[in-house]
């Protein structure tokens, strides 16, 4: 599959996450304060909750639930009760344009 639209950049409020849908992927979209995009699962890896819901600091985001931040750089759990990762879309900005493949995930080592 392609890059798609997933929402508009001003659609993004800073330090905030913003739930996308795409080919049924759920997918959390997020402005940081440095004014990076970054897209990573939106669902927690231990208790199956939306992390857009949650909190976003500095680079990461973590669930309301349980509170187990993710980085969004990487979708790795940073404290317990998560050691699953998520995984991380690779954003393209074109224009006001947020776009992602959610077939294609980053690769980290």
């Amino acid at each position: 599959m392609a890059q798609q639209k997933a929402c508009a950049l001003s659609d993004l409020e800073t330090d905030a996450a913003h739930r996308v849908v795409l080919d049924g992927v759920p997918i959390a979209v997020v402005l940081d304060s440095a004014g990076a995009v970054h897209a990573i699962g939106d669902t927690c890896t231990h208790g199956d909750i939306s992390l857009s819901d949650g909190f976003v600091e500095g680079e990461t985001l973590e669930c309301w639930a349980h509170g187990s931040a993710f980085s969004l750089k990487t979708g790795r759990p940073l404290n317990l009760p998560a050691y699953e990762p998520v995984p991380v879309y690779v954003v393209t900005i074109d224009g006001d344009d947020v776009l992602i493949d959610p077939d294609v995930t980053v690769e980290l080592n």
